[in-house]
């Protein structure tokens, strides 16, 4: 409860039926003051180049389906090529109409991220939400990056 101390005179304090702001006015600019620290450590703006997976590779389905990105950013279904537009198609073919099947999605390495996400969609748009990346093993000896063109060492691991 505020009281006012204007009249000295008056022996009888009386009350006061303004709303005192000051606390909530610290309150908000401690607050200002965390998120202006927090906020630009919640961002990602770091360019990286991504590691070899060294994840336990996970058992491998008895037959799995594997969609690679070439290079020329064709598709290729196994070991047959086919166009974006029929990908839908050869994967219900392929898989049975099963869309709960894991569809494992391979990628050359000069393909953009762009381009990655594109065929990505692709497989969303036609059912399949189960997509696991192919990456390399990590043998743990440390090879260096290859050189644009070269094939990569180590074994392809689902």
């Amino acid at each position: 409860m505020a009281v006012s101390l204007k009249d000295s005179q008056a022996d009888d304090l009386g009350e006061v039926s303004e709303i005192n702001v000051t606390p909530f006015i610290d309150v908000i600019l401690v607050l200002l003051i965390i998120f202006m620290v927090a906020a630009p450590l919640s961002t990602v703006d770091v360019a990286v180049d991504l590691p070899v997976s060294n994840a336990q590779p996970q058992p491998r389905p008895e037959t799995p389906v594997f969609l690679t990105v070439k290079n020329d950013l064709s598709l290729a279904l196994g070991n047959d090529g086919v166009p974006r537009a029929m990908l839908g198609a050869m994967l219900d073919r392929q898989t049975s109409g099963d869309r709960q099947q894991r569809v494992f999605l391979r990628a050359d390495g000069g393909v953009a991220y762009r381009e990655l996400m594109e065929v990505m969609n692709l497989l969303r748009q036609a059912g399949y939400l189960k997509i696991a990346l192919v990456g390399l093993e990590d043998t743990g000896q440390g090879a260096p990056p290859a050189a644009p063109g070269a094939p990569a060492a180590g074994a392809a691991r689902p």
